[in-house]
């Protein structure tokens, strides 16, 4: 049976990515952002691909892709739930509270609403269950300098995951987090251009390829349900998130 993946964040970067992989790996794919042209570009001709425009902070909207996707594959087996922003760095007394909410309705309440969607799917269809695969990062764990909304987002994030993955387990649905390092996107690219260090310097970091990325998430959507990672990181070698400050 063809195995259905809902990916957000879908247009641009990782879930660009990881949505063609699937494509071309003959998954049944259900690509959710804004912006509808990117999505329809995508999706092309390609039977197996759904193009579904939607803003995750909506909650309507969500629940309207989830129910477009079971509509018309049947099933939903992986939310890979990956849409999220990076807001200007800034010190917490120099982050506004409007970009403070931005931050927290797309990188959380979105992750929420998706998460919800897809948990009340996957626990009532037959065959039961499924997989959720949250997008962490780094940040999770070690903040970079002037990120208090970023950080702050992903490390609740963190706490999303192992809710999921225990309060799945009784309708045999799984949660992981794949902690992402330096991934050369869109997002990311001014990275490796020079950015602030805890010692206060701005120095340029390692970059990896998308590509690496891509190949984790699926090793994480192909596994049975029986099996889970709940946590994984894949970053560029040498760069300074296992340093001393």
């Amino acid at each position: 049976m063809t195995r259905t993946i809902l990916i957000t964040g879908a247009s641009a970067g990782i879930g660009r990515d990881c949505a063609e992989r699937f494509i071309a790996l003959n998954w049944n794919v259900a690509m959710v952002a804004r912006r509808a042209e990117a999505l329809e570009a995508l999706a092309g001709e390609a039977p197996n691909a759904l193009a579904l425009p939607c803003d995750v902070t909506d909650e309507a909207r969500v629940e309207s892709a989830f129910d477009a996707t079971t509509e018309r594959f049947g099933r939903i087996d992986v939310l890979f739930n990956n849409a999220g922003l990076m807001p200007k760095g800034a010190l917490i007394d120099e982050l506004s509270p409007p970009d403070w909410r931005a931050a927290v309705e797309v990188n959380l309440t979105g992750m929420f609403l998706c998460a919800r969607a897809a948990f009340a799917r996957m626990r009532r269809q037959s065959p039961i269950g499924g997989r959720i695969i949250n997008n962490g990062s780094v940040s999770a764990h070690a903040p970079r300098p002037g990120s208090v909304a970023y950080t702050s987002t992903k490390h609740a994030i963190t706490g999303l995951t192992k809710a999921l993955e225990l309060d799945g387990r009784a309708f045999d649905i799984t949660c992981g987090q794949i902690d992402i390092g330096n991934a050369r996107t869109e997002l990311a690219e001014r990275i490796a251009h020079g950015v602030p260090q805890a010692d206060g310097s701005i120095r340029p970091e390692p970059m990896m390829e998308v590509a690496h990325v891509t190949d984790a998430v699926v090793h994480m959507a192909s596994l049975p349900t029986h099996v889970n990672i709940p946590f994984l990181t894949v970053m560029a070698a040498r760069m300074p998130y296992l340093a001393r400050g």
